[in-house]
């Protein structure tokens, strides 16, 4: 499936934005040659299992009331950090959607950074940047805060919270698969989570493809 299934459920890009979207399918392609960043079963399925699902989060900040409409202003810039993001994801299509956001996208293997770093310049992202590191470990040159935090099926929360505790102001987003509840209710106990601030959404109330039937958004906020 192409890039049609984005205008689909986001019909209002602009001229860039679509640019930007057309390209990432060479672009992975070209890079998947050399570095098995997607699964090379998978590759064909990039806008659909990629894109779509890492635009999930802008479908949770519009319901949310959070970065609901472009963000013309040059002098706002909220700042999200995308953990584990391998080759960009879901930070580089957030990118494209929310351009006056500014975007770290961190993981602890190199060469998926690399991709992600030449997708972003070829895409002429400029409000991203990219470093290789684990997120506990990020260096001193970078915020200690951000707005936001997104992540895509990086590992269980009782082994993420750790990592992120402290690093957001408005709150957390993970986008994982299966059934969510007891892992919640293990990571509400281990680190004495409010639950009330915990909230997990079906991508499928905003997807209606089969492939997000299982798949589930999780929101912490702060």
């Amino acid at each position: 499936m192409g890039s049609s299934i984005i205008y689909n459920y986001f019909p209002d890009l602009e001229t860039i934005q679509k640019e930007q979207i057309e390209a990432l399918m060479p672009l992975y392609k070209e890079w998947n040659s050399k570095i098995n960043v997607i699964s090379r079963t998978d590759i064909d399925n990039l806008y659909i299992h990629h894109v779509l699902h890492s635009l999930a989060i802008a479908k949770f900040f519009y319901a949310q009331g959070f970065l609901t409409t472009k963000i013309k202003d040059n002098s706002l810039h909220p700042t999200i950090l995308d953990v584990g993001t391998g080759g960009g994801f879901p930070g580089i299509p957030l990118a494209i959607l929310y351009p006056n956001v500014d975007f770290l996208l961190v993981d602890s293997i190199g060469k998926k950074i690399t991709v992600a770093q030449s997708v972003a310049e070829q895409l002429g992202l400029k409000n991203i940047k990219t470093v290789k590191s684990r997120v506990e470990e990020l260096p001193k040159e970078y915020p200690s805060q951000f707005d936001w935090i997104v992540s895509r099926a990086v590992t269980e929360l009782k082994n993420f919270i750790p990592w992120i505790k402290g690093r957001y102001t408005q709150g957390a987003v993970f986008l994982k698969g299966g059934e969510l509840v007891q892992e919640v209710a293990m990571a509400v106990r281990m680190f004495r989570l409010d639950s009330r601030k915990i909230d997990i959404f079906s991508v499928s109330s905003w997807f209606k493809e089969e492939y997000f039937a299982q798949k589930q958004l999780l929101s912490i906020r702060k």
